[in-house]
């Protein structure tokens, strides 16, 4: 099952940078303008993507420029706001996307979801990744057909890592100038 599992994470990882390496380039620069305009940077993370959060502010190698996210937050144009969440149904997350959406705040989402008309997150995001993920990606072996382990977390920590390499260069590319 472990080689099962390794080839479904590979196919995952390739799928995800086939068809969204260029809006983590986007997610990488938009993010970028807050350090470079003396912004903030938030990580507002719902349900187990919580750990994108602590991974990125506690982590061997934290995200430049950071700060701990609450709903409380009063943020400003020049920050900028990552939205991590595995559905883009989430009331939490639309709430906040069209808090940020109305106070002309330029924001990113990592979601699940493809980008679509009918997905209102996609619609009010500056740029959107989608994680690629339908549904289980193992099939359990003692039910019918039935597909487990849904690695949402997985696939957000791929994206954060992919977001973070991009953005760390941008950022030292401006400090040489």
């Amino acid at each position: 099952m472990s080689k099962i599992l390794s080839t479904q994470m590979s196919g995952l990882f390739q799928r995800i940078i086939q068809s969204e390496e260029e809006a983590i380039e986007e997610t990488s620069r938009l993010l970028a303008q807050a350090s470079i305009g003396q912004g903030n940077i938030y990580f507002a993370c719902f349900d187990e993507l919580q750990a994108i959060e602590l991974n990125a502010l506690h982590g061997a190698e934290p995200f430049t420029n950071l700060k701990s996210w609450s709903p409380t937050i009063a943020l400003t144009e020049t920050d900028r706001v990552c939205i991590f969440t595995t559905k883009s149904e989430n009331p939490e997350a639309i709430n906040l996307a069209k808090k940020l959406y109305d106070s002309f705040i330029p924001f990113s989402v990592v979601s699940s979801d493809p980008q679509s008309d009918t997905n209102e997150l996609s619609e009010l995001a500056y740029t959107y990744v989608s994680m690629k993920i339908r549904g289980g990606i193992i099939p359990h072996p003692t039910k019918l057909g039935e597909r487990v382990i849904i690695p949402y977390l997985m696939a957000a920590l791929f994206i954060y890592e992919a977001i973070k390499l991009n953005y760390d260069e941008m950022i030292s590319d401006d400090e040489e100038l």
